[in-house]
């Protein structure tokens, strides 16, 4: 079992950085791919960005903005996003998986979402 709490969202403008934290808790958190996902009011969940074995990876929309790491005991995932604006407003979620993948179905641990809300 890994559970996962989300920590750092809250209220910036256009142009403003913040930077999220993923806390893991289980066995072998190392070995898992996590994931960030969002969702914003009346769209579908959406993938952000991952970091796995093979490196890390990113949504087109967040590219060159956003950074996704672990921390040195890789307990933790950081989200740091630069640059930010109003249609990154969601509930960010971060999510662990045994498989690497972007489809939110294949992950099987979710934290309970932070809400990032950015005023243009």
């Amino acid at each position: 079992q890994v559970q996962l709490v989300e920590s750092g969202g809250g209220l910036v403008q256009a142009g403003d950085s913040l930077r999220l934290s993923c806390a893991a808790s289980g066995r072998a958190f190392s070995s898992y791919t996590v994931a960030w996902f969002r969702q914003a009011p009346g769209k579908e969940r959406e993938f952000v960005a991952a970091i796995g074995w093979s490196g890390t990876w990113y949504a087109d929309s967040v590219r060159g903005r956003f950074t996704i790491s672990r921390g040195n005991a890789e307990m933790t995932v950081y989200l740091q996003m630069n640059s930010l604006r109003h249609e990154d407003t969601a509930v960010y979620y971060c999510a662990a998986s045994r498989r690497t993948a972007n489809s939110a179905r294949l992950y099987d641990y979710w934290g309970q979402g932070t809400q990032v809300t950015v005023s243009s």
